[in-house]
């Protein structure tokens, strides 16, 4: 069975909390006292709480599957972030994590396609998305799709606060 990506359902909130907590934990880790981590993962990627996003429809969550198998997911809904300038109606991606060893095939891409399209369904509107400010490589990812830079805001993991950058799209 070739790779797929497919909306998630209420019925996937298991298998998101433990992917969240994987990519995550995969690519970020390795910064955080593991107490803080942890607190992180169990607040951020609970089952309830993945299940109280899919059951939302403001949101929108794709899993990306491998023989079946959750590799890689996107989220996107209402934006958050910490802007003066955010607006009622813009939308943000909330998260994108693919598993290293499906990463640099052109498989991100793809979820942040399925979630842009579906973030855009009805018709142009400002998209924006936070990123860690020393992750150069998806800062340039969000660049190549029309995000710049526009701000900042400490993203707390426990006791420790990461400087983020907050990217924005306007509408097109």
């Amino acid at each position: 069975m070739p790779l797929e990506i497919r909306r998630a359902g209420v019925d996937d909130a298991s298998t998101l909390s433990t992917l969240a907590a994987r990519t995550f934990t995969e690519t970020f880790g390795h910064l955080y006292p593991p107490e803080d981590l942890d607190a992180f993962l169990r607040e951020s990627y609970a089952v309830g709480r993945q299940r109280t996003i899919l059951s939302d429809p403001r949101y929108g969550v794709w899993l990306l599957e491998d023989d079946g198998v959750a590799v890689g997911h996107v989220a996107a809904g209402p934006c958050g972030l910490p802007h003066p300038e955010v607006a009622p109606g813009d939308g943000e991606i909330k998260r994108l994590y693919v598993l290293r060893d499906y990463q640099s095939g052109g498989l991100g891409g793809k979820l942040m396609d399925a979630a842009m399209d579906w973030l855009l369904r009805d018709g142009p509107r400002t998209l924006w998305v936070g990123v860690w400010s020393e992750n150069a490589g998806a800062q340039r990812f969000y660049q190549r799709r029309g995000f710049a830079r526009v701000g900042e805001y400490l993203f707390p993991v426990g006791t420790v606060r990461d400087l983020e950058f907050i990217l924005r799209r306007p509408p097109r």
